[in-house]
């Protein structure tokens, strides 16, 4: 599958063979020699915001000093896709196709569900440093647009009541705000909120996390990790097997109604 870098340089060449030039008379109208442009070309070295307002410059007809070009604004998106983990990219690119995404968490409230406060809670610890963090947290709230897209995916969300109940230190208001915006989310007609209840006791879920998304061509393909590693599952047979234990899973949640009703029973109790 094609990245979001693929994508960048593949519109450099374009430009270039739109043009009819060489490299190396390419490298000349840009101020770079024919090797510099062969080594961006072929990803032997990243499209620096030198490199790339200099190809503006010369050959975007809109340009205007002290604005973004086409090629600098390709650079900036690029540069958010970046933040993103490598393991992840091809996936957001599934999450945007998927007619339905089915999603059991266990540790955290899904990603697609997240306030701005919770995401950045899930990434302290010393993991990351301050600017490392905003633009994770930057990049998952991009993802959150799909719910509000023209066709948005059926999101069908299963979490695990003790998401719901475990504390955020030195965080209030934290954990009542992110349990009224479920709440808000799954007042939408794509969006539904299952809570497996602690009384369920122990369950197949609690293998761990992981997500199943249905494709505009019937093909199925899922997301799941632990401590260790992460995967796309897409081999059929593997898929079939998540399929078979999300229904389990499933089968253990709250109706929508009584999910619903938890929610709003706990969110009570994070603002007495």
């Amino acid at each position: 599958m094609a990245t979001a870098s693929d994508y960048v340089l593949n519109e450099l060449r374009l430009l270039r063979a739109s043009l009819g030039l060489s490299q190396e008379e390419f490298g000349r109208t840009i101020g770079y020699s024919g090797s510099h442009v062969s080594s961006v070309e072929t990803g032997g070295r990243p499209p620096t915001k030198e490199y790339m307002e200099a190809v503006d410059r010369a050959h975007d007809p809109a340009y205007q000093p002290g604005r973004e070009g086409r090629f600098m604004r390709m650079l900036r998106d690029l540069a958010k896709l970046d933040v993103t983990p490598t393991w992840l990219r091809e996936w957001i690119q599934f999450e945007r196709e998927a007619t339905t995404l089915r999603w059991f968490e266990l540790a955290y409230v899904p990603g697609l569900l997240q306030t701005e406060r919770y995401a950045r809670a899930t990434l302290a610890g010393g993991r990351f440093d301050a600017d490392e963090v905003e633009r994770i947290v930057a990049s998952r709230l991009e993802r959150q647009a799909i719910l509000t897209s023209e066709k948005p995916p059926q999101l069908i969300a299963v979490l695990d009541e003790g998401i719901l109940r475990r504390p955020v230190l030195d965080q209030p208001g934290l954990m009542a705000e992110q349990c009224e915006h479920l709440l808000a989310l799954a007042a939408r007609e794509h969006v539904q909120v299952h809570v497996v209840p602690v009384d369920a006791g122990m369950y197949l879920g609690l293998a761990g996390q992981f997500i199943i998304a249905d494709l505009p061509d019937g093909a199925r393909v899922a997301h799941a990790d632990n401590q260790l590693k992460v995967e796309i599952v897409d081999a059929p047979v593997d898929v079939a097997k998540l399929a078979r234990t999300w229904e389990i899973v499933r089968n253990e949640a709250l109706p929508r109604r009584q999910s619903i009703e938890l929610i709003k029973e706990v969110t009570k109790s994070w603002t007495c």
